[in-house]
C-alpha cells in the first residue's frame, strides 16, 4: 500500500498575521479540508491517506467525514506520557496526549518532525546539554512518545533526517534515529518518513533521485524492509520522479502552492495525489 501524508501545521493562520489562509475562516477550516477532498481519495483504494491537523481543528475535520471516508485524521504529536485508570486523571496541562487526541477521532500522529526536534534540541541547547547527548535524549524522548501513540491505539508517522552539517555522518546520525526511536515499539504500527533537512527551504538544492534512493535503501535494511515515505516534500514537481523509486512508499505534503499566494489548495493536493499515484 502506498502512504500519502497530509501535515497542515499552522496553515490556519490568515495573511493578516502572517499565516497563508485563505481557504476558510478558522472555524470552518478542517471541515472545508475534508470535505473537498474525501470524495475525489475514494477513487484510490491502493493508497491511504492521513492529514495531520493542528489540534484546534480535529473535531470540526472529524465530523466531516462521511461514512466510510477514506480520510484519517492524525495529531501533529503526543505527549510522552498519558492518562490511566488507576493512575494520572489529566495532570497534562499544554500536553497533548494519546487518549485526547484519539477521543476527538484521530487514528494517527506525527512524531519526530524536524521541527519538533529542533524544538527539543534548542532546549536542552538552553540548558548547556552537549549536542551529541541532547541528540541522543531527544531520540529517546520521541521513542517515548512513540510508545505512548501506540499505547493509545495510534499508528505513527515517524520522521527521521539529518542537517547539512550531519551529511557526512548521515549513517550514523539516522542509525541512531532510528535504532533508538524505534527500540520496544510495534514497528507494523510505524511508518518511516525521511526529511532531507539539509536540502529543505527557498534556495537549497532538493535532494536528487540517487540521493534519495539511498537512504531508503538504508532505512529499509535497518528496519527490517518497514515502508518509508519522502518527507522532503512531495509536490507536482518532483511526484513521478518518487514513484519511479521502488524503495518509497509514499510521500509527505504540505505546502500546495510555493509562489503568489502561497498555501495549501486543496484542488492542488488532488493533482500531487494523481500525479504521483499515475491516475
Amino acid at each position: 500500500m502506498k502512504h500519502i501524508f497530509l501535515n497542515l501545521k499552522r496553515f490556519d493562520i490568515s495573511p493578516e498575521h502572517g499565516g497563508v489562509n485563505r481557504l476558510a475562516p478558522m472555524k470552518d477550516w478542517g471541515r472545508v479540508i475534508v470535505e473537498r477532498t474525501q470524495d475525489a481519495l475514494g477513487a484510490y483504494p491502493e493508497a491511504e491517506f492521513v492529514m495531520y491537523m493542528p489540534e484546534a481543528h480535529l473535531l470540526s475535520a472529524a465530523a466531516a467525514r462521511k461514512p466510510g471516508s477514506p480520510v484519517k485524521l492524525g495529531s501533529q504529536g503526543v505527549y510522552r506520557a498519558d492518562t490511566a485508570k488507576g493512575g494520572n486523571f489529566g495532570a497534562f496541562t499544554t500536553n497533548r496526549t494519546g487518549n485526547a487526541v484519539a477521543e476527538m477521532g484521530c487514528e494517527s500522529t506525527l512524531i519526530g518532525h524536524c521541527e519538533e526536534r529542533n524544538d527539543k534540541m534548542g532546549i536542552l541547547a538552553e540548558a548547556g546539554v552537549d549536542a551529541v547527548v541532547a541528540a541522543s535524549a531527544v531520540n529517546r524522548i520521541l521513542n517515548a512518545e512513540i510508545k505512548a501513540a501506540q499505547a493509545a491505539g495510534l499508528t505513527v508517522l515517524y520522521c527521521i533526517g539529518e542537517k547539512s552539517e550531519e551529511q557526512a555522518m548521515w549513517q550514523d546520525v539516522l542509525g541512531a534515529q532510528l535504532g533508538i526511536g524505534l527500540e520496544g515499539v510495534d514497528r507494523s504500527r510505524v511508518v518511516i518518513a525521511y526529511e532531507p533537512i539539509w536540502s529543505i527551504g527557498p534556495g537549497k538544492t532538493p535532494a536528487d533521485k540517487p540521493y534519495i534512493e539511498k537512504i531508503a535503501r538504508f532505512v529499509k535494511e535497518r528496519t527490517g524492509g518497514m515502508d518509508v515515505v519522502y518527507g522532503g516534500g512531495l509536490k507536482t514537481d518532483n511526484a513521478q520522479m518518487l514513484a519511479s523509486i521502488e524503495e518509497i512508499d509514499g510521500g509527505l505534503i504540505a505546502l500546495t502552492r510555493f509562489s503568489g499566494e502561497i498555501g495549501f489548495y486543496p484542488e492542488e493536493y488532488l493533482e500531487i495525489i494523481r500525479t504521483y499515484l499515475g491516475k
